[in-house]
């Protein structure tokens, strides 16, 4: 991976989070993705169960909840390309409704590797909630 095929991915990896389209998804990763929301979590192993999870159908704690359209918006850059390794942070935030005022914003860290083919097949995200203004 470079700097350039990695802002790629992590736009594409973006937009799929906003369409939570099944192909979208699937072309971000490895058939052998081990995913974690948490570092401490037990990975979700595979493409497949990995869509699920992003769609909310995966019968587990670790599966996602859907956000509603227009409801998120994130920005990822990577901060270090070493081969196949990458590490890459960035803000998400959230809003109850699509007009509404950013109510969330998340500070996040991925760690990731890649196959030869530019897919994630292994994906670590940390996060901190940044504290609401004046609390």
């Amino acid at each position: 991976m470079d700097r350039p095929s990695t802002q790629t991915w992590l736009d594409n990896y973006v937009a799929a989070w906003l369409s939570y389209d099944k192909d979208d998804i699937r072309g971000l990763f490895a058939e052998d993705i081990a995913y974690r929301y948490h570092p401490y979590d037990d990975p979700i192993v595979g493409r497949d169960a990995v869509i699920a999870s992003w769609l909310g159908e995966f019968d587990s704690d670790e599966a996602s909840t859907r956000d509603a359209p227009g409801t998120y918006s994130a920005r990822y850059a990577p901060v270090a390309v070493d081969d196949d390794i990458v590490v890459a942070t960035g803000t998400s935030s959230y809003r109850d409704r699509p007009d509404g005022p950013i109510v969330r914003t998340y500070h996040n860290c991925f760690v990731m590797r890649f196959d030869s083919e530019g897919r994630c097949r292994e994906f670590t995200e940390y996060y901190l909630e940044q504290p609401v203004q004046g609390s």
